[in-house]
């Protein structure tokens, strides 16, 4: 049967070219981090695909091919759909027209969409969407850039709550209800997230002396899920504010042996489930005191996380989010 490209007309006969010359679809899809099914889906939908033919008839992308195939990954890579998106990377392709045949190229739309592309999204940022396709197509160097994108124009906080969250839920929706499938979508998204997130920790000019006591992140006892306190972790660094992460699953002795080492202003501790909620734990980090007679002080401990809906131990604080936690740690250090 004859393919019919998006045009709705009959591919003419690539043109034939020396055996060595233009790129594979594997080779290709390698260059760009796609898979080599995300190129030939495209062709075979958009009319995106090589043009030429070696003298053995194995079809090849040329050089114009392939800046054809960069413009249709940049503009999905930002939430613009895939068939807009092809139309107007063919038109930038065909060069300038003439001022009577200047074509409607779609933009990606400011503000927030409807649309679910390839996963359940719901009413998100645009920015979401380009971030679903690039996960769904296990396009790492989009996620990247999508990612490192979004901190550099809104910000951690905002980032993290209106980009990274919901696409995050939504892999997870997916992977949830497809029996296992998608987990190497979740996993992927999951490792360029931890990645852009650790970048951007990265410390401003410090707004708090030395001496003053760092902010001290540690995971319950058994409690895997590290990202929420990584985004942290991030948010403070971009504000000055001294921190230090421990990370997944720490222990009991190795967290009191941290805030006794650092003495530290605030103990934040994270629990995604409430089995790994440990409100003795908590009271008892809170208990520590250090300094001199009349002058002594211990840390505030803040929970996060769902797992301590149903154990929250009086004393402590509970943040809302990742705003409200940025915003009372801020306090803690600058205080006195």
């Amino acid at each position: 049967m004859t393919s019919v490209n998006v045009t709705g007309q009959p591919p003419s006969e690539p043109p034939a070219v020396p055996g060595g010359a233009g790129l594979t679809t594997g080779v290709l899809a390698r260059r760009l981090g796609v898979s080599p099914m995300t190129l030939r889906s495209w062709d075979r939908r958009y009319g995106i695909g090589p043009t030429a033919r070696t003298e053995g008839g194995h079809r090849r992308w040329t050089a114009a091919d392939v800046a054809t195939i960069e413009e249709m990954c940049r503009l999905t890579a930002t939430g613009v759909p895939p068939a807009d998106a092809a139309r107007a990377a063919r038109t930038v392709a065909a060069g300038p027209p003439s001022a009577a045949e200047v074509p409607a190229v779609p933009t990606a739309p400011v503000g927030r969409s409807r649309a679910a592309g390839a996963l359940p999204l719901g009413d998100v940022r645009q920015e979401c969407r380009g971030l679903a396709r690039a996960a769904v197509r296990l396009d790492a160097p989009a996620l990247e850039k999508q990612l490192t994108a979004a901190v550099e124009r809104y910000g951690v906080v905002v980032a993290w709550q209106e980009v990274m969250v919901p696409t995050l839920h939504a892999v997870g929706r997916r992977w949830a209800s497809s029996e296992d499938q998608y987990v190497e979508v979740e996993h992927l998204l999951a490792w360029h997230v931890s990645t852009v997130l650790r970048r951007s920790a990265a410390p401003a000019v410090p707004v708090v002396p030395p001496a003053a006591g760092c902010v001290l992140l540690a995971c319950a006892p058994g409690e895997q899920h590290t990202l929420p306190l990584e985004a942290l972790h991030a948010a403070l660094g971009r504000e000055g504010l001294p921190v230090r992460m421990l990370g997944a699953a720490v222990p009991v002795e190795a967290l009191d042996a941290a805030v006794r080492r650092l003495g530290p202003v605030a103990v934040v501790l994270w629990a995604q489930e409430s089995a790994r909620a440990a409100p003795a734990l908590a009271r008892h980090i809170a208990g520590h005191r250090w300094g001199m007679k009349g002058t002594r002080r211990g840390p505030a401990v803040l929970l996060g996380g769902p797992g301590w809906s149903r154990s929250q131990p009086a004393g402590v604080l509970r943040p809302a989010g990742l705003a409200q936690a940025v915003e009372a740690l801020r306090a803690l250090c600058t205080a006195g």
